[in-house]
């Protein structure tokens, strides 16, 4: 599904792109700039697919060569001997971001090595560059760009028609491109170097899918969608003289040239009152096919009909699979078997319920078959059988009643492939992944197929927020369309997205830094709640209640011991609660639509930005007094993040290249501000575990540093940076979040908006941050030390408890090991942010790797959960190995 994924980065990018600001308050001149990139290694967090397939493409000429499009996260190629897919596009830098949209792919079967991507993502003001033809002779490995005087949509509606984008079969130094917007068609004639209208051609289109929208976005002309060549009516080295043409017009949908593009005739005879979302021509049999649909597609569509031509006698034939009468949907995906002419496929793209239908032929459309049938209504007998173990999330967790099934067949099929070197292979996309089958002539014998993901490799999830906890998955993300899951190997497909409730988008989420288990996120549901909590790490969920008015997710924040929530959803103000909210009272001293965060060490404390001021609560959220502090951005494309362990700092990244953009630093709880000179602008910030040495945790920015867009990272405050991507890895845009991981020392998780989660690892072994506090070598610090000991929850048999310990020295701790005894046999079950261990009534609690270094002057936190009986009484001394501590 897409829908959500149409204005889940837009929005953030305009305000990001255009909004106005303020001049930026003073900076620190005193930072330092190191562009020296590390070695670093990229891979997906695997998910496997998540988005829409629109296109799919085999080359005619060279068995198992086939790619794949996507409508916003790049192109793919197929890789046979591991069954994978090869992402081709992941150099489209941030200023091209609207690159990695794809409305068209083309294979050349004369020289299979080449291949072509026509360009764009929004045809509106969403995206402010024009398209382009990206054009490779390695087969995607590497790239040339021809820039275009239009845009193109490859998240517009109408997207899954076509192919638009053509080689000649016969003259492959001449191409076709089909235009949005009234454009027209166009052609190369230099194997796409340069690009010119066909000015003779007589019809740009005129199908809208609403006309009334002001944003452009569904009212923007779907113009030319499709291009085929007859190869029979050419020899190799001359163009091909009969060009079929699909044009976005209810009454006029398809044209065709026989004298290789100089002229242009509507088809005589042809049907009216439908769009033509493919056209396939089988050159063997002598027809070209043609799926309809009354809509432009990918949603919609009410009725539909599927239309043979004969080629040598303009013959039109209605060959649909049923009557238009029966039709609730319109069709679209639409393919012939290279290998037995006659044989045809097509979808039921827009039949959401109970599932899509495929239908097949192989008698040229006389007699049809169903991929599945009713037997007695609402039972089903199918002719495949679905096997999702590689991609379990597919089932949506969800038991349906009949007639529907989980998994489903699928939606939004607009793109379906039989392999023209293999009758057995059919390839597919949804709205959620892309199947195929290596039996589908099983159909014809009576026997079943077996469907199954044929996706791994092709990630093409957005991603909203990202959290890796100090214990427990490393990896929490909040997704377009599929909600989040929870990564406990990232080399592995979860079983499940988040359930109960599952969100179509997951905007927000966050957990309590002192007890990882709990976890709060935030979402958009058509009919339900908009929060939900886990208390086992995000393994499990249940729904809170919202508070009156709410109408999506907006931001979420957990008090870093977990005891309370600050929420600012969409549709009402600034929320708290206490527990897990039954009941929530509206927060005061903060606009809607703020954007909200705890502070990592104290529970009370809550952070809020609107509009260039900056927010605090000191009462657990139920006031807000807006910071003194000015020179902030002024727009609202900006994310702020505390530090864990260290009360009051906080860094914020965001603004727009017309006013205040960059990187800003607190360590007074945003009552002052110190902006880095050195950094350009910043559009994310997040924390990881720190370099061996070092006293302060890995810092990582999406940003632009020295004059260049990338990845960075600083293991010196923001004194110096890295870049740690590189030109061949930059992904688009990448500002919606970013992490390193507290637990190992390099690794960074990056938000994309189509390419799903990238992490990357770092090739420098000299890192590691810390030390390791299992190993008696570890150095003993010296030097006065304060704890805090707090008993934050108790129960019968049970209780919660925080330690806060401060280097209240003058040198730096580069580890640490803190020693107690309990009063009364109390006995610890889990601990967070620290390792422990227990003897009888001696404890010892040691740092884990990113919290081991602990400048003078600052503190660190962790907290456990024991059992008690009789009496819970507080330890009473402290021991920072033989250093004696004060108790505060």
């Amino acid at each position: 599904m897409r829908r959500t994924r149409i204005l889940t980065a837009v929005l953030a990018l305009a305000a990001g792109l255009l909004a106005g600001t303020p001049p930026a308050l003073a900076a620190d001149s005193t930072a330092k700039v190191s562009l020296a990139a590390d070695t670093y290694t990229w891979k997906n967090a695997r998910i496997d697919g998540g988005g829409f397939v629109p296109g799919i493409v085999f080359n005619r000429s060279e068995k198992n060569l086939a790619y794949a499009r996507t409508d916003i996260g790049g192109a793919y190629r197929w890789q046979e001997s591991s069954k994978t897919w090869t992402p081709l596009l992941d150099s489209v830098g941030w200023d091209d971001w609207g690159h990695t949209g794809v409305v068209s792919l083309a294979s050349d079967a004369v020289d299979p090595n080449k291949v072509y991507a026509a360009v764009g993502t929004y045809t509106n003001s969403w995206d402010p560059k024009n398209g382009a033809v990206m054009r490779s002779s390695n087969r995607g490995a590497s790239w040339q760009k021809t820039g275009l005087p239009f845009k193109l949509g490859g998240n517009m509606p109408g997207r899954g028609m076509g192919e638009r984008l053509a080689v000649d079969p016969n003259k492959n130094s001449v191409l076709y491109l089909g235009a949005p917007s009234g454009k027209g068609l166009w052609r190369s004639t230099d194997s796409g170097v340069s690009w010119s209208q066909v000015a003779n051609f007589p019809n740009v289109g005129n199908y809208q899918q609403d006309p009334s929208d002001t944003s452009g976005y569904a009212s923007d002309n779907q113009g030319i969608v499709w291009v085929t060549f007859d190869e029979s009516t050419g020899t190799s080295g001359n163009a091909t003289r009969a060009i079929y043409v699909g044009v976005a017009d209810l009454q006029n949908s398809v044209y065709r040239s026989t004298d290789a593009g100089a002229t242009w005739t509507r088809l005589a005879g042809q049907p009216t009152g439908y769009l033509a979302h493919k056209g396939v021509l089988d050159a063997a049999g002598g027809y070209l096919y043609l799926s309809y649909s009354d809509k432009g597609g990918p949603y919609d569509g009410g009725k539909g009909q599927v239309w043979r031509y004969a080629t040598a006698t303009g013959t039109w034939t209605n060959i649909s699979p049923v009557a238009e009468a029966d039709t609730y949907y319109g069709f679209s995906g639409l393919t012939v078997d290279r290998r037995k002419p006659g044989t045809v496929m097509a979808t039921a793209y827009s039949s959401w319920w109970p599932d899509t239908q495929i239908f097949r032929s192989t008698d040229s459309g006389a007699t049809w078959t169903r991929a599945w049938d009713y037997t007695s209504y609402p039972n089903r007998a199918n002719r495949y059988t679905m096997d999702v173990s590689s991609s379990p999330w597919l089932t949506w967790g969800v038991n349906p009643s009949p007639p529907e099934q989980t998994p489903k067949l699928g939606w939004m099929t607009e793109s379906l492939e039989i392999d023209p070197f293999d009758s057995n292979r059919m390839m597919y996309g949804t709205g959620a992944t892309l199947y195929g089958t290596e039996n589908l002539t099983n159909w014809d014998s009576g026997g079943q197929f077996t469907i199954k993901p044929m996706v791994q490799g092709l990630e093409e999830t957005a991603v909203n927020d990202l959290a890796s906890p100090p214990s427990g998955a490393p990896l929490l993300s909040a997704l377009g369309d599929v909600g989040g899951f929870r990564h406990t190997d990232l080399t592995k497909v979860p079983s499940m997205m988040f359930t109960s409730p599952n969100f179509t988008t997951t905007t927000s989420l966050d957990f309590a830094e002192t007890n990882a288990n709990t976890v709060v996120r935030v979402g958009n549901l058509d009919s339900g709640p908009h929060i939900a909590f886990s208390t086992d790490n995000g393994a499990n969920w249940f729904a809170g209640t919202d508070p009156s008015g709410v109408s999506g997710g907006g931001t979420v924040a957990a008090a870093s011991d977990g005891s309370r929530f600050v929420w600012s959803p969409a549709g009402t103000g600034v929320q708290y609660t206490t527990g897990f909210g039954s009941s929530w009272s509206a927060s005061s001293g903060i606009p809607a639509d703020a954007i909200v965060e705890s502070d990592r060490v104290d529970p009370r404390t809550f952070y809020g930005f609107k509009s260039g001021k900056f927010y605090v609560s000191t009462d657990g959220g139920a006031t807000f007094t807006a910071s003194a502090a000015t020179g902030l951005p002024s727009g609202d494309s900006v994310r702020f993040k505390a530090l864990p362990g260290v009360k009051g700092d906080v860094w914020l990244a965001g603004g727009a290249t017309d006013g205040a953009y960059g990187l800003w630093h607190s360590t007074d709880g945003g009552a002052s501000w110190t902006k880095l000179s050195n950094v350009d602008q910043a559009d994310a910030i997040g924390f990881g575990k720190a370099a061996t040495g070092a006293s302060y945790q890995t810092l990582y920015t999406s940003a632009k540093i020295g004059g260049v867009r990338g990845i960075f990272r600083s293991t010196d405050k923001g004194a110096t940076w890295t870049r740690i991507n590189d030109d061949a890895h930059q992904w688009g845009w990448t500002g919606a979040a970013i992490t390193g991981d507290p637990r190992v020392y390099g690794r960074v998780y990056v938000s994309t908006n189509g390419r799903g989660v990238i992490y990357g690892d770092t090739s420098d072994t000299s890192g590691g941050g810390g030390t390791d506090p299992t190993d008696p070598t570890d150095p003993t610090p010296t030097g006065a030390c304060t704890v805090t000991y707090k008993i934050t929850n108790q129960w019968s048999g049970g209780f919660q408890a925080d330690v806060q310990l401060s280097n209240t020295g003058s040198s730096a701790w580069t580890g640490w090991s803190l020693g107690w005894a309990f009063p009364n046999a109390q006995t610890i079950s889990q601990t967070w942010n620290a390792e422990s261990a227990q003897s009888g009534s001696t404890v010892t609690a040691k740092n884990v790797g990113w919290n081991a270094n602990v400048a003078a002057g600052s503190s660190v936190s962790f907290g456990f959960t024991g059992s008690w009986s009789g009496t819970n009484g507080k330890p009473t001394a402290f021991k920072l190995g033989d250093q004696a501590c004060t108790v505060a």
